[in-house]
Order: C-alpha cells, then structure tokens, then sequence
C-alpha cells in the first residue's frame, strides 16, 4: 500500500489558529509559501488548505503556494455551489498542467455562509446529489472531450477542458477527496470518490465505516478503481509519552478556561456529532485518542489528538494503516515548528 502523509496549511483571516503563534503576516505569501517550502524540506507531500467563506479564496492560495515550490502538492478544498463545475474542472485541469500534476481535490458538501455569495444548496438530500453530479460532471470534463450534460443541477454544452491534467501512470487526472458520514454523504463516497477522508475516530469505528463503505459501493455499482481511505487529525508529538500528555493536558485546561460555543454548522454534522459523543466512552480511546479536547471547542480535526511520542503515535497511525487507511492529513500547532518536528521525527518512522 502506497502511503502518503500531507499536513494542514491555515489560511485564515484571523491569526492564532487553533493556538497558532504566527500573528504579524499570518497569512501572507511569504509566511504561507514559508510553510510550503518547508513541507517538502521535511519529508510532506503537500497539505490541505481549507474552504469556507469570509476566509482567504483556497483556490488563489493553492495556486501561490504551488508556483513558490516544486514538489508541494496542494489538496485544496472546493465547495459546489461556490464553483460550477466547468469553472473548477478548467481552472484544476490548468494548475495541475502547470505543476507537472500536483493537484489533489477536498469536495466539501458541509454548510457554509452560502447566501454570502449566492448558494442556496437546500437540504442535505439536495447538497448530497449535487455533490454527486459535480463530482460526476467534473470527472468527465478532464477525461472526455466534447462533454455535453443535462443534469439536475448543472448542464454543459460541447465542453472540452484545455489544457488537460496531467496524465501519468494510472493517474487520469487530480484525486478527489471527500468526506461525510452522513447515508447521504456515503452514497456519495461509495460511488464518486477516490479516497474517503476520516476524522479520528476509535478503530472499530473506521473498521466498521470501511466495510460499510466497500459493501455500499458494491452494491450501487461502483465503476471506479477501488475506494482508498484517509485519516484527518490532530497529531501531539513530544520528546517523551510523559511530555506529550502534559502539554495536551495544559492545552485543554487553557480551552476550558476560555471555551466558546463552536460553530452551529460543525455541530449540526453527522460527522462532527460521532466524534463529540466519543466523550462518552472515554477520556482516552485505544492507544492514546484524546477526545477531550471536542468538549471545549475543537471541531473538526481538532476535535481528537493522538498524543504521545513519535513512537506512540506512529503505533496509532500503523493501527489505522492495518485496517486500509493509506493517507494521512496531520496537524498541530505551531504549524510550522510542529510540521518541523514532525516530518523529522515522526515520518522516518512510518516510513521504515
């Protein structure tokens, strides 16, 4: 199984992300491309940057950051409704024609701000089946020429992308990530997704929604190659076990301490409520999930940490590699000490 390991790029309109010490720049070129450049020096493959309104456009950053290294591969996250899909397949095919093919896609179907730029994507069954005939649709437009389409929600007319992506081995064009837990958003996954990103969830958990996962796309008549899985999460690497918990342990009584009420919109996802109910079995799953930190404001990635040492952690990342997971989007804060840090002591390790 072919690994790949990328980490998080915050472009964010505020500064102190998730405790982030960069302020002054936070996210200009030089202090994003700084973040890129050092990826690739300590052993990442590239990094998600993430999408949501009122925040610094993905696509724009994505495409800064690519054109400042050489090897960075962007995994940027993309919402239907704020792109069509013509646009976005031109505009993907194009950056991965000038990268020599180092785009990868996040397919974000989460509620946003959508009437900030003029989205009324409906209920979850309708964002779901437009997702769908994006992903679909999209597909098409970098493989086929002449695409013409009438759909539910998009229609495209004797379309042919120039330039095409790249094609090179068995890769026909940029992957596309996505996730959701949601039936809706599994069906979605099942059928249209190269890989399907988890949160950190316990084992038994991602255990259970693989086979699910592989039995749905069976079922539907899955005409792609094989559905691959990948983990979303927050990794706490210190010099020792004893180092690790301290610092996750003092973080979490300082989240405590100013706790917030978190964004209606995470809380309201299928996704997001699996991980804030893990509480409930335990402070600490498996090896060394930490779900504390979704009591005091985490969402997302944010929400569970795997903490310990490099070696500790590296056992947990393995755990999940056993049961099928093969890419890995980590993160921590300071993002650029910790990517640091971790491309030097945590990936040797799981590349050995």
């Amino acid at each position: 199984m072919s690994l790949q390991f990328l980490w998080y790029i915050p472009n964010q309109a505020q500064p102190g992300h998730r405790g982030d010490d960069t302020v002054a720049g936070h996210n200009s070129l030089p202090t994003l491309s700084g973040h890129a450049e050092a990826l690739e020096r300590h052993g990442w493959a590239g990094a998600l940057i993430g999408t949501g309104w009122g925040r610094p456009d993905t696509f724009t950053v994505a495409t800064a950051l690519a054109a400042r290294t050489t090897t960075f591969q962007p995994l940027i996250a993309v919402r239907p409704g704020y792109w069509r899909p013509a646009h976005f397949a031109s505009a993907a095919a194009t950056l991965d024609h000038l990268t020599g093919g180092r785009v990868l896609v996040n397919v974000v179907s989460g509620k946003d701000d959508l009437a900030a730029y003029g989205d009324s994507e409906g209920d979850q069954a309708h964002r779901y089946s437009r997702t769908k005939e994006f992903m679909r649709l999209v597909r098409r437009l970098w493989t086929e020429e002449d695409v013409t389409h009438r759909g539910e929600h998009f229609s495209v007319t004797g379309s042919t992308v120039v330039p095409r992506p790249v094609v090179r081995g068995e890769r026909r064009h940029p992957r596309l990530y996505f996730g959701g837990a949601s039936q809706a958003a599994e069906r979605v996954a099942a059928t249209e997704a190269d890989v399907q990103l988890f949160w950190g969830e316990p084992l038994d958990g991602i255990a259970a929604r693989i086979a699910r996962l592989k039995q749905l796309g069976e079922r539907l008549g899955r005409e792609l190659p094989p559905l691959e899985f990948g983990l979303r999460v927050t990794t706490v690497v210190r010099d020792t076990t004893e180092q690790a918990w301290a610092d996750a342990e003092a973080r979490v009584a300082r989240m405590a301490a100013g706790a917030v009420a978190g964004d209606v919109n995470w809380h309201a996802a299928v996704g997001q409520r699996r991980l804030l109910d893990l509480a409930a079995r335990g402070e600490v799953l498996d090896r060394n999930l930490y779900t504390a930190p979704g009591r005091y404001g985490g969402g997302g990635a944010g929400t569970t940490w795997l903490v310990g040492s490099a070696e500790d952690v590296a056992k947990s990342l393995r755990d999940y590699q056993a049961l099928g997971v093969s890419h890995f989007v980590l993160s921590d804060t300071p993002y650029l000490a910790e990517l640091k840090r971790q491309g030097d002591e945590l990936l040797p390790l799981l590349r050995d």
